[in-house]
């Protein structure tokens, strides 16, 4: 395996999730968002939509980027308050529901990713 794979790998989340808000948006709602919250209307659907189409968007320049050492590593650090925001809005303040631990279980896959894709590239990287 290569760190392109790797990297590959980190934009897969991106299509499948950000499909699936930007493809059937009323969808996520229900699932992921507690009913007291949830308005089920065409602005909604709308911004989760949009939310949907940026982070498809995010998986392609991903997938046909190139990253770098420091690609690597900057990804990693910046997925960090994604755990937070998780932890707040499903414990804290419950507006999301237990249905988010799809996005923790494809944050923390991509940390995880990000991290073996640094070390991969710091390899790749002392072989030529």
């Amino acid at each position: 395996m290569q760190s392109i794979h790797i990297q590959r790998l980190i934009a897969l989340p991106y299509f499948g999730l950000g499909g699936w808000c930007l493809f059937a948006p009323n969808m996520v709602e229900r699932m992921t968002i507690n009913p007291e919250y949830q308005h089920l209307s065409a602005t909604s659907a709308l911004f989760i939509g949009c939310f949907g189409a940026q982070a498809v968007l995010g998986g392609l320049f991903i997938w046909f980027s190139r990253f770098t050492r420091a690609s690597f590593l900057t990804y990693a650090i910046a997925l960090l308050p994604f755990f937070g925001f998780n932890y707040y809005f499903v414990y804290e303040l419950p507006i999301l529901n237990r249905w988010m631990a799809l996005d923790f279980g494809s944050n923390a896959a991509m940390f995880i990713l990000s991290i073996w894709g640094w070390r991969m590239k710091i390899r790749e990287e002392a072989k030529l």
